[in-house]
């Protein structure tokens, strides 16, 4: 049965140890053979991935680059580049393995920008760290000249942080949705998304970072996809992780899900927040379902691979 899939991709699974561009295209090569089979299966796929390490890089150039002649560049549009060029490396695999699998379909990078509330409490309290650590002095420095935000961090320096507001809606879902009925494969959301609030009739970009397991939810939601699935690092969820408790979920239950939260059985900076995702996203229609599982794992999803959430 034809399904319309997306599915979340991590930044870490496409940053390898080196950082160069080749380094990472070669990873991205090794990811999409197992991408392109839920396409041969007859599935509409739509890609969502995160940017968090490549973004973190680029941040870094610019500090080291910036001067009154050539000023960094602002967070949302270090969003935009990173979306551009990591879909500029799915988008060469993509043609790559589909020709030699001999698909004929097109693919295209949509450079996505999410509406966030202007008023979301996050942007009250900063909490999302980003680039490199600073002394005290350093911190305190810059937030003076740059009108930033800095926090020291688990006594390992001084960050820059800024705001994680939730995704509200996602401006290009509906071109998304006629390229997918024309048949071609989308790569949208790259790392959240670039965040942006509508205010007296402009688009304006702020200085924020939306988590793209929750903008990966959105999309799916607005677009009527049937499943979502998110790839991690592991081949299932687990409650009781790494205790003589220790327990995979197979199949589970919104409900089930929820009442494991209660226990706080779930890591808050790791699955959390792709529980809670793949639960909005089944509750948002019927029929809908979430997998959470590893890149390994996505051919045998149909046959009960990973982690599967239903109402």
């Amino acid at each position: 049965m034809k399904n319309r899939i997306v599915v979340a991709l991590g930044g870490n699974a496409i940053l390898s140890d080196q950082a160069s561009a080749s380094a990472q295209e070669q990873a991205v090569f090794s990811i999409v053979g197992k991408l392109v089979s839920l396409i041969e299966d007859g599935n509409e796929l739509i890609i969502s991935h995160g940017n968090g390490p490549q973004v973190g890089n680029l941040l870094l150039q610019q500090i080291a680059a910036h001067s009154g002649k050539n000023p960094a560049l602002p967070l949302d549009t270090l969003v935009s580049m990173t979306q551009g060029s990591i879909g500029y490396w799915i988008q060469k695999a993509m043609d790559q393995e589909m020709m030699a699998r001999g698909i004929h379909k097109e693919v295209a990078t949509i450079i996505t920008q999410v509406q966030v509330d202007a008023k979301d409490p996050a942007f009250e309290n900063p909490t999302k760290p980003i680039g490199p650590f600073f002394t005290e002095a350093e911190a305190k420095d810059a937030m003076e000249k740059e009108h930033a935000v800095y926090k020291e961090d688990a006594g390992r320096g001084w960050r820059r942080v800024v705001a994680s507001p939730k995704p509200v809606s996602i401006k290009e879902y509906p071109v998304v949705k006629r390229l997918l009925d024309d048949g071609v494969v989308t790569i949208v959301a790259g790392g959240g998304g670039i965040p942006v609030i509508y205010e007296n009739g402009k688009t304006i970009g702020v200085e924020a970072v939306i988590d793209k397991d929750l903008a990966a939810e959105k999309l799916a939601e607005l677009i009527e996809a049937d499943r979502l699935i998110f790839l991690t690092g592991v081949d299932n969820v687990y409650i009781y992780y790494n205790t003589p408790r220790q327990e995979k979920l197979t199949t589970v239950t919104v409900g089930e899900l929820q009442e494991y939260i209660r226990e706080n059985l779930f890591a808050v900076g790791s699955m959390l927040p792709k529980i809670e995702a793949a639960i909005a996203f089944v509750l948002s229609g019927e029929g809908r379902e979430a997998v959470i599982t590893s890149l390994d794992q996505v051919g045998g999803i149909d046959r009960g691979a990973g982690t599967r959430i239903i109402r």
